[in-house]
């Protein structure tokens, strides 16, 4: 829950922060650029959710508080469209680089052993220490959760970050198309998740950015 609270409140942050740049303010004036879990913090997504899936074991599903935008007061449109779709992605990247920067650092330490797990790497502690312990496994979930959460939100379907991304790039005679795609989008994103798309992308793609961001770590 630590992991995610922050991670998604990082997320939201960064596309109130580029919305803000490139000149709408009305994520700024609702508070919306704050690492407060407070403004981002939605009680089904965020709350609801995440506990079912801690005290059942399903599969860990949320989400926070989408942030408002006026695309209307943004400069050039299509680049501001872009960059703010994309920044909360980047950030939970960034996130995910810096809990393997630290993981290795311990590992050459010997404080833990990188060992590989279904989704990625786990750290394991080389020592009783609780402290390293706790450290092991919080490390372990920043780098797998925030590198889900970027792969998650770059799949091309509405309300996803990806699809947005995807509308600023093609050129704008596709705008109509993403529109009417817009209105089933939450239908696609159910159909995906119960026909095993998800997962056949995630055991894709999720060992290709932990060898990209553990290349030549050494593994137990």
């Amino acid at each position: 829950m630590v992991a995610l609270i922050f991670s998604l409140s990082v997320h939201e942050s960064a596309h109130a922060w580029t919305s803000n740049y490139f000149g709408d303010d009305l994520a700024r004036l609702q508070g919306r650029i704050s690492l407060n879990p407070m403004a981002h913090v939605d009680p089904i997504g965020t709350l609801l959710f995440p506990a079912m899936a801690f005290f059942t074991g399903a599969p860990l599903i949320g989400w926070a508080k989408p942030t408002p935008v006026n695309p209307f007061r943004w400069r050039n449109k299509r680049v501001a469209n872009f960059w703010v779709s994309i920044a909360g992605v980047i950030c939970n990247f960034m996130i995910a680089i810096v809990a393997a920067i630290i993981m290795r650092v311990l590992a050459a330490a010997k404080l833990i052993v990188l060992v590989p797990a279904r989704y990625g790497v786990a750290a394991i502690p080389t020592n009783e220490s609780i402290i390293v312990e706790g450290g092991a496994k919080l490390l372990t979930v920043f780098l797998v959760l925030n590198v889900a959460l970027g792969v998650f939100n770059l799949i091309p379907i509405p309300p996803l970050d990806g699809s947005k991304v995807l509308q600023s790039i093609l050129p704008p005679s596709f705008e109509p198309g993403f529109e009417a795609l817009e209105r089933f989008g939450f239908i696609l994103l159910i159909l995906a998740m119960f026909t095993g798309v998800f997962g056949v992308i995630f055991a894709v793609i999720m060992p290709i950015a932990m060898r990209i961001l553990f290349v030549g770590a050494y593994f137990q």
